[in-house]
């Protein structure tokens, strides 16, 4: 009598697992985890096609010719508007594939080699930074006789003073910032701790702000707006979303007449470039910033190599 060997799982159940893993067991954020989701669910639509299998593949399914084909198909994809996939985001599609694979050579799953796919080599854009005279001139437009204003400046001033990701600033409570000692620590990216330390003038501007409030809610940052009802008394209805400190940012650079994109996350390139010209060590401004790889921070070598071409020129004249 034949043994009738049990199958194992198929790729679809094995890619919910791995997403599942990664929250859990990398401590990654939930929109990562739902972006490696989204990629690998279009990976294996392709892939069943490709295979005739549809959502019945397997592991071992995935072969290299399979993977040939994914990244032809991922290059030709469209949109309604008739636009191409960015290089960039074909690029997210394989290193979500990549490290499925290894997740399933971790747990003895046999399939493609994850060493077999190859990333492209992407060009990154240069990162938009304001210089130090920019950021006055944006300040300077604040009025400071509102507490909107008060609010305002004491927003901008630590978004350039401690480097942080606009989510990280919208998610401070009162409690959340030492100002007498000028630093606190903010939970980034992977649920990972990393100090922050501010300017004098920054801790400042949020007291200032703080004085002004008559209320007592925790959140730092509270919205103006008069029709927002009242749905806890965590305070959290009145809490400043991302979405509006992007609107604050550019308003006042508008006003400054900046015709740069000016974002939130262009104070934080700012601040690393604004470091990093001044002196700083590259693995200090990463920390700094929460950068797991060094190779993110090193998007700011171009402003320093700039920097470094000035302090030759001043500084190692010509022989006559």
């Amino acid at each position: 009598m034949n043994e009738v060997l049990e199958e194992g799982p198929k790729v679809q159940e094995l890619i919910y697992d791995f997403v599942e893993s990664l929250e859990v067991e990398k401590g990654r954020s939930r929109r990562t985890a739902e972006n490696y989701e989204r990629y690998l669910l279009r990976f294996l639509e392709i892939a069943g096609e490709i295979t005739g299998k549809n959502y019945d593949l397997e592991p071992n399914d995935i072969t290299q010719e399979v993977l040939r084909k994914f990244r032809l198909r991922l290059n030709r994809l469209e949109n309604e508007r008739g636009e191409g996939l960015e290089p960039i985001t074909q690029a997210y599609h394989l290193i979500a594939l990549r490290g499925f694979l290894k997740y399933l050579a971790q747990r003895g799953v046999r399939s493609l080699d994850p060493s077999l796919v190859e990333l492209p080599h992407i060009v990154r854009k240069q990162v938009t930074f304001l210089h130090y005279d920019e950021i006055e001139k944006l300040l300077s437009e604040i009025d400071l006789n509102t507490e909107a204003g008060l609010r305002d400046r004491a927003i901008i001033e630590l978004l350039f003073s401690g480097g942080l990701r606009v989510s990280e600033l919208v998610g401070l409570n009162r409690d959340s910032v030492n100002l007498e000692r000028r630093e606190f620590v903010v939970r980034g990216k992977g649920s990972k701790d990393r100090p922050i330390f501010i300017s004098k003038a920054a801790a400042e501007r949020v007291q200032d702000y703080l004085d002004a409030r008559t209320d007592s809610l925790a959140p730092l940052f509270l919205n103006n707006s008069r029709n927002l009802q009242a749905v806890d008394t965590s305070g959290n209805y009145r809490r400043l979303t991302t979405r509006s400190v992007e609107r604050i940012v550019q308003k006042y650079a508008r006003m400054a007449g900046i015709t740069k994109h000016v974002s939130p996350h262009t104070l934080r390139h700012s601040f690393a470039t604004d470091l990093l010209m001044n002196g700083a060590d590259i693995r200090s401004v990463q920390t700094m910033l929460g950068h797991a790889d060094i190779s993110t921070t090193q998007i700011y070598t171009h402003v320093t190599d700039a920097h470094l071409k000035e302090v030759h020129e001043k500084f190692h004249s010509d022989t006559e």
